[in-house]
Order: structure tokens, then sequence, then C-alpha cells
């Protein structure tokens, strides 16, 4: 498994939760993992054992480079003592010894391109020593966004002739399309690939190098975060230009949601909670609720409570949000905010938050604890994202008893089902959710949401429903090696 980024060792975003819980249930269900993230100066400071593995001449367009490769110790007690897992970085301190992962003070680092070439050539140099002098062969590579798509290229190019990669197959999960990879033209030199594949039929795209696109081309099989999300790439609106390349590979193409780690997120022992809780007492939440307007600084009144955990972006809906607040005023609610952006919704939310002091509460931070008693002390979550290729705070929610209103996108669409007659007659409703980008269309699923939480009995339903879903990483761990096995060709016909 190959990664920009991987809890606990090095995080930005969501992509880190994903891969570092994917390899630990890869692990879990009985297979040898391998996992490989550059050293960042984050992984470092971080203080985990780490011990020289050895030292590789990596490949690069200004000739050799010296890269070390050393072994983090593995921190998830479930496989550390089964040696099935075990975690690499490449270090080259000139490429990755910096503040930031990617960027720095809001600008990508220039030399973005050349850091992940080199990163992804030693991977493919560290899978050669592997074979020959460990007599470790890896049967299937697996890739995450744009930072490690390339050695899905490589794999089939340059490294094609290497007796123990013949047979490697490559998978690339694409966590977010919107992050591609893109580079000016003449930086396609150093990726080390034949000029041949700087073509519309390869990486080039719109004159300019595009990572991603490659790994698209290049690897085995697809997947992407959330079965909606797979098909909405392949439209123009969400396919961010590469709907058409999708498209042609559709056949490998396939969704996962993710899921969410059940032992950090458990309202029943919490450490960040007041008080625990489960669907055998729920008492728990109520007292969270009370200590989270207390701590946040609102009226302790008997009123619902929406919580948005968020960036500050247009991409989930904020601007929305900050539209309908002028009617959730007229109302008898509250709100609490939490998260960062941009900076023109961060002023708005702030002006807000100080005049109605006491009913809107914001903390302009990112702040870990506090979204998880958010989660437990809210009564509805509000997600109004553009697009969400799965989302996770819609899964805290439905784990911690809060009703999340959510637009119908990507994973919001596969994991919220929404109210209807029909759905809750069947006690299937887990929460509220709306089509159209608008701020009139979430403010009637808030209202809609509102009347229903008056009806105790109902609301309590909808409730247990959403505690009820299986949210674990088991599940969608055992469908990837579903996948991994049909790529493979090891499945049986019985089990095909």
């Amino acid at each position: 498994m190959v990664s920009s980024e991987v809890v606990p060792y090095a995080k930005t975003g969501g992509l880190a939760d994903v891969v570092g819980a994917l390899a630990i249930e890869f692990a879990t269900l009985g297979h040898d993992v391998i996992v490989l993230l550059p050293c960042y100066s984050q992984v470092k400071s971080l203080g985990f054992q780490m011990t020289d593995y050895v030292r590789l001449s990596v490949p690069t367009s200004h000739g050799l480079v010296e890269a070390d490769i050393r072994e983090l110790a593995v921190s998830s007690s479930r496989v550390m003592e089964s040696g099935r897992l075990r975690v690499f970085v490449v270090r080259h301190d000139p490429s990755f010894d910096r503040p930031g992962l990617y960027q720095e003070a809001g600008e990508d680092y220039p030399d973005n391109c050349a850091r992940f070439v080199l990163f992804c050539r030693a991977v493919m140099e560290l899978l050669v020593h592997f074979g020959e002098k460990d007599g470790w062969e890896a049967d299937l590579l697996h890739v995450h966004d744009w930072q490690s798509a390339l050695c899905a290229v490589y794999l089939r190019s340059i490294y094609q002739p290497h007796a123990f990669l013949g047979k490697v197959r490559t998978v690339l999960t694409i966590h977010n399309l919107g992050y591609q990879g893109l580079f000016p033209a003449e930086q396609f030199a150093l990726t080390g690939l034949s000029p041949q594949l700087f073509t519309p039929a390869g990486l080039e795209f719109y004159g300019a190098v595009n990572l991603l696109k490659g790994g698209i081309l290049f690897a085995d099989l697809l997947t992407t975060v959330s079965p909606t999300y797979s098909r909405e790439i392949q439209t123009a609106e969400f396919g961010c230009g590469l709907d058409g390349v999708i498209r042609a590979r559709k056949h490998v193409l396939h969704g996962i949601v993710n899921g969410i780690d059940a032992e950090t997120w458990d309202p029943s022992k919490d450490p960040f909670l007041p008080a625990p809780y489960s669907l055998s007492d729920m008492s728990g939440k109520a007292r969270c609720k009370t200590a989270l307007q207390r701590e946040l600084g609102l009226r302790q009144q008997k009123v619902p409570l929406l919580g948005v955990i968020a960036r500050l972006t247009s991409q989930k809906g904020i601007d929305l949000v900050l539209e309908v607040i002028p009617e959730l005023l007229e109302l008898r609610v509250q709100v609490a905010i939490l998260g960062t952006g941009d900076a023109q919704y961060e002023e708005q939310l702030c002006q807000w938050a100080d005049r109605y002091a006491g009913r809107i509460a914001l903390r302009n931070v990112f702040d870990e604890e506090l979204a998880h008693r958010i989660e437990a002390g809210a009564d509805l979550f509000i997600m109004p994202s553009r697009y969400e290729p799965c989302g996770l705070s819609q899964l805290y929610s439905l784990r911690y008893g809060t009703v999340p209103v959510v637009r119908k996108t990507g994973g919001l669409a596969d994991t919220v089902v929404n109210y209807t007659p029909r759905s809750f007659k069947d006690s299937r409703v887990t929460g509220f959710s709306f089509t159209d980008t608008n701020a009139a269309s979430l403010l009637t699923c808030i209202l809609l949401a509102l009347s229903v939480y008056q009806k105790k009995s109902d609301w309590g339903r909808i409730v247990k429903a959403g505690m009820e879903q299986d949210l674990s990483w088991a599940r969608s761990a055992e469908t990837y090696i579903r996948l991994f096995e049909e790529v493979l060709g090891t499945r049986s016909d019985e089990a095909s």
C-alpha cells in the first residue's frame, strides 16, 4: 500500500485515516501488508521507533539519488504481534523534511512533482529489493491518489522487465478526483518516462502533466470511496475533466464506502465525552448536550442543537448554511460550528456568532476532541456538501445518535437513508437528505427534520436505526479483498 499520508504517522485529511485503517484490517484478515510513505518531518517528530533498513540508489532525471528506507514501529496492538503489517518510510530530507506535507502557508511546494516522482521511483526500487534480497514478492500494489499514481505507470513501463514485478497487479483508489497532480509540461521529463506517454492518450492533459490520469490509465483496477461517487465522476459535472477517461475504464471501476474506526468513535467509551451512552442507555447523550452548551457558551435550553463540523468552503456548502441562518434564528434552535477555511466564510460566521451569542457558537480551529463532543451533543448534524466522495462526519453522526441532514451526493447518498413515509414505516430511515444545491432546499430539509424531532418516539426510531448501522472498516476491507482476488485471478468459481 503506497500513500502520501497514513495515520498515525502523517496526516492532513481523510486519506490518511482510510489507508491506516485499511492496512490494519487487511492484516487482521490474514494478509501480509507493507505500507510505504515519505519520511516527513511530521513523521520524525512523533517519536516512533525507526530502524534503518536499506539505502537505495534511486534513478531520477538528474542521475542517481540516495534515499534511506527505514522501518517504523507498528502502533496497532491488533496486528503488532502477528508481524503481518510492516510500515516503511522513504527518507530523503531535501524532499520531505519540511513543515508541511504538500504546502506551506497555503502555497503548494513548487517542486511537488519532483518530490513525488522520487517517492514513487523509490517505492519501485524497494519492491525490486524486497524480491531480490528478502524473497518477499508483492502480489498487489495498492496506490492512493495522484501522489502515488505513478507507481502504476512505472510498473507497466520502466519496471515491466523485472522478474519480481511482472505478475504484480495494481489498484488505484481515487479519494477525491479534484486533486490530480497537475504540473507544467516541461516537468514531464522529471518522471523518466518515454516521451511517447506524453500524449492525450497518456499523461498529457490540456498541455499539462496529469499524474492521476496516468494511474487511471495504467492501473488494473480502479476504486473510489462510494458507489454514487463512482458514477458521478463519469459525468462532466463531477469528472473534473477526466470523465471521458474514467468512462473508458468504467468496466474496472468500483465504489466502496469508507468505514470508521469503531474503537475511536464509540460513544459508550469515548474519553472525550463528559458522559458515555449507548442504545441500551441513551441518558448520557442528554448530559453531553448540556455540557456542550456550557462549553460553547450556548444557553442552557432544551431546544434542538444543530452541529456543523467542516472545512469552511463552498464545496462543503458553508455558503448555504450562512444563507439559512437568518431563517433558523426565527426558530428556537441553536447552532454549533467547528472548522476553518475561506476567510470570507470565517468572517461572516464570526459576525453571526458575535451578534447572536448564546444561540450560535463558532470555534474557528481544528480541535479533534471538540469534534467528538459536538457529534455527541448535537441533535442534528448539517452537511450540505456540493460534492462529497464519501464523507466521514455523517458516519460519526450515525454512530453517535445525531441525525444527519445531508445533500444527496456521493457517499452521503449511499450512507444516509432519507426520511419518507415508506422508509419510515420500514424503520430504515437514518436521516434527511435534499437534492438541489440551494439554500431553500437545505432549509426545507432542516424544517422537516425539526418537525419530526418534536415527535420523540419517531425521532427515537431514526436515532436507533442510525446507531444500529455496521459502519466498521471490516465490511469495506472484505469488499476490497474480494476485488483484489478477482484482479489476481485467485478467487474460486464457487467464490465468484
